[in-house]
């Protein structure tokens, strides 16, 4: 896999608004809802998805960043330099440890070469069944394997994912377990259950479930915000109304001004996407006047009304 600061775009040292911004350019790009038929950039969506949810979160964009983690956030093995895994003089094999005499038993000492690797193990690891004292690296030289992690796709209902309600997920190991949505959730975020993956002798995996967020009939997200068209009568818009509308906590009822046009915005506070800081974003509403079809009442009106004729509202736009 790339390097995860290509993928998105940016530079190793970017801001993470610099990285927000450009996830949220791409993701908006490359999402499948605007991408139907076409695998490249649906696998291009999720490599951007998968390395924003590492490089939004400072504790694993550090780990990333030290070379603790690969790009899927699985921890990486010891680095050791080729030919040469003590960290002795390059190019030397196990050169790098020379084997001495001494009144206690052989000694190893760096930084010279010769010595058969195979004598080198044979004594390191084989004295304390030749009754020489132990082995010099102790039974921590024999670290267990630990457990593999295990991936899981969760879909996430849009109106959960805005109240940040729990979710459940059934995992391979029989269980099933109610995870937190973290604030700031976008499809693309990860969550790790500790112990949930593969058994292994060194202990179990984890579980990362990696999360999408659902679309939805009505509404559409605009960063933390939520957007929404509502159609309203004619007479509701001259007049003025009291109108229910849907929010992603529910229903809510919101008053309209007289001689509201089509295109008009208006905002319910606090019924957005929970964002990091704890707080909410806004629902904005946006009004459209719905006509109904063959009405002639309507028809006979608009052809008796000669008043607004002789105002163009196209004026500001240049036309005539």
């Amino acid at each position: 896999m790339a390097d995860l600061y290509g993928v998105l775009g940016v530079k190793k040292d970017a801001s993470d608004a610099a990285i927000k911004t450009a996830y949220r350019r791409l993701a908006k790009q490359l999402h499948p809802d605007r991408n139907k038929d076409n695998a490249k950039a649906t696998e291009r969506f999720k490599a951007v998805s998968a390395a924003n949810a590492i490089l939004s979160d400072p504790e694993t964009r550090a780990k990333y960043d030290r070379g603790e983690i690969d790009e899927e956030g699985n921890p990486k093995a010891p680095a050791f330099a080729p030919g040469n895994p003590f960290g002795g003089a390059p190019g030397g094999g196990f050169g790098g440890f020379r084997p001495g005499g001494g009144a206690g038993g052989p000694a190893y000492e760096f930084g010279g070469g010769g010595g058969d690797p195979s004598d080198l193990f044979a004594e390191l690891f084989g004295r304390a069944n030749r009754g020489g004292g132990g082995s010099p690296f102790g039974e921590s030289a024999r670290v267990a394997a630990r457990g593999a992690d295990r991936a899981y796709r969760l879909s996430v209902p849009f109106e959960d994912a805005a109240r940040l309600a729990p979710q459940r997920v059934s995992l391979a190991n029989g269980r099933t377990l109610d995870i937190k949505l973290p604030a700031g959730v976008e499809t693309g975020t990860q969550v790790r259950l500790a112990g949930q993956g593969d058994p292994g002798a060194g202990g179990a995996g984890d579980a990362i479930v990696t999360l999408e967020l659902a679309p939805h009939a009505h509404f559409r997200r605009d960063g933390d915000d939520v957007r929404l068209d509502l159609p309203v009568r004619l007479d509701e818009a001259v007049l003025g109304a009291k109108v229910r509308v849907p929010t992603v906590d529910g229903p809510v009822t919101l008053t309209i001004a007289p001689g509201a046009t089509s295109g008009r915005v208006l905002r319910l506070r606090g019924k957005g996407f929970a964002r990091k800081g704890g707080e909410r974003g806004d629902q904005y509403v946006t009004l459209m006047i719905d006509l109904p079809p063959a009405d002639e009442e309507l028809r006979a009106f608009a052809e008796s009304w000669t008043a607004d004729r002789a105002r163009n509202p196209r004026a500001a736009l240049g036309v005539d």
